[in-house]
């Protein structure tokens, strides 16, 4: 699990299956739209055909698209399309430090990602926005017995724009099959801050890496699509085969704890070197395993941190985020109050 700048050694993804056309604009419905074009090994062995609803029938595909623009003094949602699961009510300014910054809910009208699930949301900031995205709560990945699940997020930020994309974690459930991709394009004078969380299972119920896969990859290009850098996470805790092998448990891998998250901080507001010692800081009196890079191209910095518990390893994201936010915008991190 590092981060590279070469493209994931994985497999071709098997032949799309296309759904039925409804009243859909055409290609959005299109299997090529909605499914990954590569799909990794640790998944795709999971792939066969549901005996309930399956690939692309109704409700199988979420889809949304919000687009924002700079209008007059703030922020607005310009462009809005959406098809259940997947949705949004409507952004709100009520950061008091960036009255003019909108904070946006992603939300699923269903419980949770299900078998065959294919999931995409792509966000649009033009020039000059800024936007905070989150999630309204966890993402419950379940039981599957037929083929995987999928979430793709395109995140597309034009020049001198700022945006944060902070989710809240994913939870595999047990016998789970989970690929989530997700691809930041950030113009060299954009900012973006962006996090990504899993936990080994519904902790308070026991689980415990009783998934089957939890995949996970995250690319951050320019606008000319060139790859500036890519973190890769595989978690398949019975490994390859019925005989099991990998564990996730490993000192290069999970360590023995149960939450593991990243922080992205990609800006040109600030030097690399001093956002990495920004997050050092603010993680360094945690208790947690942590550990700070600058990202290539000396475009930024991330950290990776792990933890036993959701709230301390929340708690952290929390400082990494409200010491980046400063130094990067001169205010703190509002106080976003899901509960």
């Amino acid at each position: 699990m590092s981060v590279v700048a070469d493209p994931p050694d994985t497999p071709p993804h098997a032949p799309p299956r296309t759904p039925p056309r409804g009243l859909l604009p055409p290609g959005r419905l299109e299997a090529a739209h909605y499914e990954p074009p590569r799909v990794p090994l640790e998944v795709l062995r999971h792939s066969s055909v549901p005996d309930t609803l399956g690939v692309g029938r109704p409700g199988k595909v979420g889809l949304l698209e919000l687009g924002f623009e700079r209008v007059g003094g703030r922020t607005e949602l310009v462009r809005h399309y959406q098809k259940s699961p997947l949705q949004i009510m409507r952004p709100l300014y009520f950061d008091p430090h960036r009255p003019d910054l909108p904070i946006t809910f992603l939300m699923s009208t269903g419980g949770g990602v299900i078998q065959a699930d294919r999931l995409r949301t792509d966000l649009s900031f033009g020039p000059g926005t800024s936007g905070h995205v989150t999630t309204q709560a966890a993402t419950k990945v379940y039981r599957m017995e037929h083929d995987y699940a999928v979430a793709q997020t395109f995140l597309t930020v034009g020049p001198d724009a700022y945006v944060e994309y902070l989710p809240d974690p994913v939870i595999p459930y047990v016998d789970s099959r989970f690929y989530q991709r997700t691809v930041i394009t950030a113009a060299p004078t954009a900012t973006v801050l962006a996090s990504e969380t899993v936990l080994a299972g519904r902790l308070a119920h026991g689980e415990r890496n009783a998934y089957q896969v939890f995949a996970s990859d995250l690319e951050l290009r320019r606008p000319g699509g060139e790859l500036v850098a890519l973190d890769t996470v595989r978690l398949e805790p019975g490994g390859a085969g019925e005989s099991g092998g990998r564990s996730v448990d490993g000192p290069a891998v999970l360590a023995g704890h149960s939450v593991m998250a990243c922080f992205f901080a990609v800006s040109p507001l600030a030097p690399a070197r001093e956002l990495a010692d920004l997050l050092h800081t603010a993680l360094a009196d945690r208790g947690l395993p942590y550990g700070v890079s600058v990202l290539p191209q000396e475009c930024g910095a991330w950290v990776r941190v792990l933890g036993d518990h959701t709230e301390a390893v929340t708690r952290a994201l929390g400082a990494a985020w409200d010491a980046v936010r400063r130094r990067l915008i001169g205010v703190p991190a509002p106080d976003l109050r899901k509960t």
